[in-house]
C-alpha cells in the first residue's frame, strides 16, 4: 500500500509477533485438538491457523498495554511506542507520534487476527463455534483490560473487582478461550469441553497471579520488562487488594502509609519500591497468592483428569498447565522463589513459602476458591460466562 506504512508499522507488527513470546496461547490450542482426538489435515491446518491469530490479538494487547502502562521495554527491548519515538527523535512530537503508532499497530494486528481467522476453512457447524468464541474472546479481552485502567485511576483495589478482571483479561483469554477452540475443532463431546474450559479457567487466574507476582519479585532478564510495572502504575492485582485487606484488619499503619504513598507512584524510587515488597511478605499477602495459585491449579488438573482424552497429548497440556503458573513439577526456571528474591534483592528474610501441593479442593464455583468474599465471586463468575 505504501513503503511508508510498510517499513514503520506493518514490519514492525510481524516482527513483534514473530519475534518473541512463548507462544502459549497457540499451543494451547494445538494440544486441546489433539487431546480431544483431532488429527485431520484440515483440523491441524485450521489450529495453525488460529495460533497464528491469537499471537496477533497478543500483539495488539501488548502494544496498547504498553502504551496505556507507560511501559519503556517488552521482551528485552524498547516497547513499540518507544522505538518509534526514538527513531524518530529529532522531531518535536516524536513522543505523540510513537504512542500513536502504537495505537494503530494494535488496530493493525487486531485487523490481521480477524482476517486469518475469517480465511480460515471449517465446516460450517465448526465455523460457528469458533467464531462464537472467538468474538466473545476478544470483548472479554478489552472488558479486562478496562477494568485494570480504571482501577489505576480510581485507586479501586478491592479483592472482588481483582479477581473479575483476573478472570475476563487472563483465566478467559490466555487459557480457556484457546483449549476451547482446540476443542472446538476436534468436534469434542460436551463433557470433554467442559472439563477442559474448567481447567482453563482455573489454570488461567493461577497465571495472571503468578504473573502478578512476577512483575513485584521477578528478575527483569527472565520477564522482559521492568520490575515493579503494576506498582508504578498502580495496577489494582489481586496480591495489591490482599496486602490492604491485611493490613487494615490488623490496623497496620505503617504498612498502608507504604501502600499509600507507593501504590500508582510513577516516580517510586527503587527504595520505595523494595518496602512495598517488604509489605507484601510482611502482610502475608505472598504466600496467600502462593495458596491461591496452588489450590486453582491442583482444582484445575483434576477437571483436566475428568475428561477422557487423548493420553499423550493430554499429558502435554498437564505439563503447560503447570508450567503456566509455576507449581511444584515444573521447571525451576518457571517459578519465581519471593523469598530468594526479596533475600537477594532487599536484604529482607521473608518466611518461606509454603511446601508441597495440597489436595485439590471439591470442584465448585472457580471465583469463589480465589476471592475472599462468596457473594462478589458468584458475581464474577456469573459476568465473565
Amino acid at each position: 500500500m505504501d513503503p511508508l506504512f510498510g517499513a514503520d508499522l506493518a514490519t514492525r507488527v510481524a516482527r513483534f509477533t514473530q519475534g518473541g513470546g512463548k507462544l502459549a496461547r497457540s499451543r494451547f490450542v494445538w494440544w486441546a485438538l489433539r487431546a480431544c482426538g483431532g488429527a485431520e489435515p484440515w483440523q491441524t491446518h485450521a489450529a495453525l491457523r488460529i495460533g497464528a491469530a491469537l499471537e496477533l490479538i497478543q500483539t495488539c494487547a501488548l502494544v496498547h498495554d504498553d502504551v496505556m502502562d507507560g511501559a519503556r521495554s517488552r521482551r528485552g527491548r524498547p516497547a513499540l511506542h518507544v522505538d518509534v519515538a526514538q527513531q524518530y527523535a529529532d522531531g518535536p512530537h516524536s513522543a505523540r507520534l510513537g504512542e500513536a503508532s502504537a495505537i494503530l499497530a494494535g488496530d493493525l494486528a487486531l485487523a490481521w487476527a480477524d482476517d486469518v481467522i475469517a480465511d480460515t476453512e471449517l465446516p460450517r457447524v465448526t465455523a460457528r463455534r469458533v467464531r462464537e468464541l472467538w468474538r466473545a474472546m476478544r470483548t472479554e479481552m478489552v472488558a479486562g483490560q478496562y477494568l485494570d485502567v480504571q482501577g489505576e485511576a480510581t485507586a479501586e483495589r478491592s479483592l472482588a473487582r481483582a479477581v473479575r478482571a483476573a478472570c475476563l483479561k487472563s483465566a478467559l483469554y490466555s487459557v480457556e478461550r484457546p483449549l476451547a477452540l482446540g476443542a472446538a475443532l476436534a468436534g469434542a463431546a460436551p463433557d470433554a469441553t467442559r472439563a477442559l474450559c474448567s481447567a482453563g479457567r482455573c489454570v488461567g487466574l493461577a497465571f495472571q497471579l503468578r504473573d502478578d507476582l512476577l512483575d513485584v519479585f521477578g528478575d527483569p532478564h527472565e520477564t522482559g520488562k521492568p520490575t515493579g510495572g503494576d506498582v508504578r502504575s498502580g495496577k489494582p492485582t489481586y496480591l495489591a487488594a490482599v496486602a490492604r485487606a491485611r493490613a487494615e484488619a490488623s490496623d497496620d499503619r505503617r504498612a498502608l502509609d507504604v501502600l499509600h504513598r507507593t501504590l500508582g507512584r510513577a516516580d517510586a524510587s527503587d527504595t520505595e519500591l523494595a518496602a512495598v515488597r517488604a509489605v507484601f511478605v510482611a502482610t502475608g499477602a505472598c504466600d496467600t497468592v502462593e495458596e491461591k495459585i496452588r489450590r486453582l491449579t491442583a482444582q484445575g488438573l483434576r477437571h483436566l483428569n475428568s475428561a477422557v482424552l487423548e493420553p499423550e497429548p493430554a499429558s502435554r497440556l498437564e505439563a503447560m498447565l503447570r508450567s503456566a503458573t509455576g507449581v511444584p513439577g515444573s521447571t525451576a526456571s518457571d517459578v519465581v522463589d519471593v523469598s530468594s528474591r526479596l533475600t537477594a534483592r532487599d536484604g529482607d528474610t521473608a518466611p518461606p513459602p509454603p511446601g508441597g501441593e495440597e489436595p485439590a479442593p471439591p470442584p465448585g464455583d472457580i471465583a469463589a476458591s480465589a476471592d475472599e468474599t462468596g457473594t462478589a465471586a458468584t458475581a464474577t463468575e456469573r459476568s465473565a460466562r
